[in-house]
């Protein structure tokens, strides 16, 4: 699929790939809120993100909601591993349940089109510009597919449980 915004796009027009290398249908996730996120093993931010992220995850899992999660290196080298060993990072450590994807570059020549998607339907505000700063950043959907909020990487993911818990009672 192609990056840039055709009429009547959405979120769940995107095929990507999952952390073993097999095509996902973002349609399969269509009637869920999602949360995107750009995550890293070796960052300042892993611990609490990773924690607050399953945690988030856990509570609000039976009720339409899913986290995304996209491995990305570009943020100074911090998530060098293989799909394997970030795999095993999340999953062991941290307890991840929520889907993770293949490694992507966020920013740039080689980036997603998904994440080229999500960044013309929210950028970051005259603050943080369009591209993404760092790990972590976090874009919230809403059932119908419509990018409702981005988040900061530092804005940790038990600050947008009002915001997951509005757009689940819609």
């Amino acid at each position: 699929m192609a990056g840039s915004k055709e009429a009547g796009q959405t979120i769940y027009d995107f095929v990507v790939k999952d952390i073993d290398g097999s095509d996902v249908e973002l349609s399969k996730y269509r009637g869920k809120v999602l949360l995107i996120v750009n995550v890293a093993s070796k960052c300042g931010l892993t611990t609490t993100n990773y924690k607050e992220l399953a945690d988030v995850y856990t509570k609000y899992k039976s009720q339409d909601f899913e986290i995304l999660a996209f491995p990305c290196n570009q943020f100074g080298g911090q998530e060098p591993g293989t799909n394997e060993q970030i795999k095993e990072f999340a999953c062991t450590r941290f307890k991840a349940e929520y889907p993770i994807f293949d490694k992507i570059n966020v920013n740039g020549p080689q980036e997603a089109p998904l994440y080229k998607y999500l960044k013309l339907q929210k950028g970051g505000g005259w603050l943080l510009g369009d591209s993404i700063k760092w790990n972590f950043a976090k874009f919230l959907v809403d059932k119908n597919g419509n990018v409702v909020d981005r988040f900061a990487p530092t804005t940790p993911p038990s600050k947008i449980e009002k915001s997951i818990e509005t757009y689940l009672s819609r």
